[in-house]
């Protein structure tokens, strides 16, 4: 933007305050995370490890540490990250819809909604690896839980939840569940709050039950909102470690079904192996954007195809006008 200088009659340029003000962020973003990928994907093709106070390396290797790393468990641990996003996310984006229409339903008409709205969120201020601590002394062999269960005659003895696959992914999957859906609750609080009130007052002149005014008013108008949790959702399943490593005391037990992505990395960074935590790293980045993208894609290919047929439906009156 220009102005011009009244005294000397010349333009003033402001635009330079603009680069000067979102400098810092571009610095601190080079320094700290372009930088350190760009040294990540680069130490991906060298083998470069510690072996005892020995630094081996860095040695090219072209492909090998990308080969090796699918010759290993690597198929497995991601097999493990997804059936433990899914097992927290399935429930929390299903209860987080359905508290967001209840809170915003005027009709219901629900007192005390700001006592809930905190209530629902102070599990997502608990810091994960607390969290993890809790649930490992609740549901231990001699736990408060197995304490209630076996005096209440529920069970006969004793259950080992950690020491069985489906009750340690349920426990992973239960917390997970517990820290997010709050905030994710309060986002899809506020997209159902952003639709015009006069599209439900139409729906409810019109007849429509309150599933229908769901599913053809606020699910389609709160897309966007839905996109940005699944994708950031997605991002952060992906990244899971702190719950199953502390949970399972970074072992994965039982026999490594809760060992995660980014605890099979931090196994190569503990060894010092930077070559092919390195090439897991990269694996992770290209499939966090390629579900990302295809996530993207797809939400909004319903968006493009009605823009289309828009279009479609007003070109013909458009060529009659021009022939006119």
């Amino acid at each position: 933007m220009k102005k011009k200088n009244k005294s000397t009659g010349q333009g003033v340029s402001y635009a330079k305050w603009g680069y000067i003000f979102i400098a810092p962020f571009f610095i601190v973003f080079l320094v700290f995370q372009l930088i350190p990928l760009a040294q990540t994907i680069y130490y991906s093709f060298f083998e470069y490890y510690r072996s005892g106070l020995t630094v081996i390396g860095p040695t090219p290797v072209g492909l090998e540490n990308y080969k090796a790393l699918f010759q290993s468990d690597f198929l497995k641990y991601a097999g493990n990250t997804v059936i433990l996003w899914l097992a927290g996310f399935i429930p929390q984006i299903v209860i987080s819809l359905l508290l967001a229409a209840w809170f915003t339903d005027i009709r219901l008409k629900i007192r005390g909604k700001q006592f809930f709205k905190v209530v629902i969120y102070m599990p997502n201020l608990i810091m994960a690896s607390a969290f993890a601590m809790l649930f490992f002394a609740l549901f231990s062999d001699n736990g408060p839980v197995n304490h209630l269960l076996v005096t209440s005659g529920l069970v006969d003895h004793q259950i080992r939840f950690l020491s069985s696959v489906a009750g340690t992914r349920g426990l992973v999957a239960l917390m997970n569940f517990l820290m997010w859906f709050g905030n994710t609750t309060i986002l899809l609080m506020a997209a159902v709050m952003g639709i015009n009130p006069s599209l439900f007052e139409a729906a409810e002149l019109d007849g429509c039950t309150a599933r229908q005014t769901f599913f053809k008013i606020t699910l389609p108008m709160i897309r966007p909102i839905l996109l940005y949790v699944l994708i950031t959702s997605m991002i952060g399943g992906l990244q899971m470690f702190d719950v199953p490593q502390i949970l399972t005391n970074g072992t994965g037990a039982p026999d490594r079904t809760t060992t995660s992505l980014i605890m099979f990395l931090n196994n190569h960074l503990y060894s010092k192996n930077y070559g092919m935590a390195g090439a897991v790293s990269v694996i992770l980045f290209i499939i966090s954007a390629i579900l990302c993208l295809a996530v993207y894609f797809t939400l909004n290919a319903d968006d493009d195809s009605k823009k289309i047929k828009k279009r479609d439906r007003f070109k013909p009156r458009k060529e009659a006008l021009k022939n006119v």
